[in-house]
């Protein structure tokens, strides 16, 4: 059984520009259309001027732009470039019993001591606390993680190390949002400082796990597991 998540309202267009990590210009109906790009990172790979691309729109009339820039055309597949669905295409995946039972208990946005996780699961009496990477960049079959360096992303292994330390589950789901890839492995090149962290983190009893996605214009969903290759 597959859950998919999926955007209303979506249409495609063609990528021009990127002034800045925030917004796009797009070619749009005839013209040019500022967009908002729901992904923070580079995407170098990504967004190339012509690119085939689809935008959601918005239902929100207080906002600047109308439509949010969410899925990229590479070659032959496509790639969710939402930094927000990786962690809504892991709770539903979840839900469906991975990881843990169907009878878990899963709970959102969790702060634990001084640190917010993307999960908590509540399964047989032990607790566990889950953090979620959505992974778009990808080599010769192989996704990578960052494709910028991320100081918050080394806080959050730091985290779950120390959930690990005091005897709760940890666990860190990288999110491949495309298909076309055989295994996840740390970036080094972009930001060696998160590899070592990665491999500390494993070391310390973190758990790492990815899983694709199969990308259509308008949805996401996750697939397949994927091994994790530090």
């Amino acid at each position: 059984m597959i859950i998919r998540m999926n955007y209303k309202n979506v249409i495609p267009a063609r990528f021009l520009e990127r002034p800045n990590r925030f917004i796009a210009r797009v070619e749009l109906g005839g013209g040019v259309e500022t967009v908002h790009v729901k992904n923070t990172g580079r995407c170098r790979e990504l967004l190339i001027p012509g690119a085939e691309v689809w935008l959601a729109g918005s239902d929100n009339p207080e906002r600047k732009t109308k439509y949010d820039l969410v899925t990229v055309r590479r070659g032959g597949e496509l790639v969710n470039i939402d930094s927000q669905a990786a962690n809504d295409v892991a709770a539903e995946w979840l839900a469906l019993g991975h990881i843990f039972g169907e009878n878990a208990v899963i709970r959102r946005e969790v702060v634990q001591g001084g640190s917010r996780f993307d999960f908590r699961i509540d399964e047989g009496g032990r607790t566990s606390f889950l953090e979620v990477k959505g992974v778009t960049l990808e080599r010769d079959g192989i996704a990578y993680f960052p494709d910028a360096p991320t100081e918050r992303g080394i806080k959050h292994l730091r985290e779950l190390a120390d959930c690990a330390s005091g005897g709760y589950g940890a666990y860190l789901l990288f999110v491949v949002q495309m298909t076309g890839v055989c295994a996840v492995r740390p970036n080094d090149g972009t930001h060696a400082a998160f590899g070592a962290a990665l491999r500390e983190a494993a070391g310390a009893g973190v758990r790492l796990m990815a899983v694709d996605c199969a990308v259509t214009a308008d949805s996401v969903a996750a697939r397949h597991m994927l091994p994790v290759e530090l």
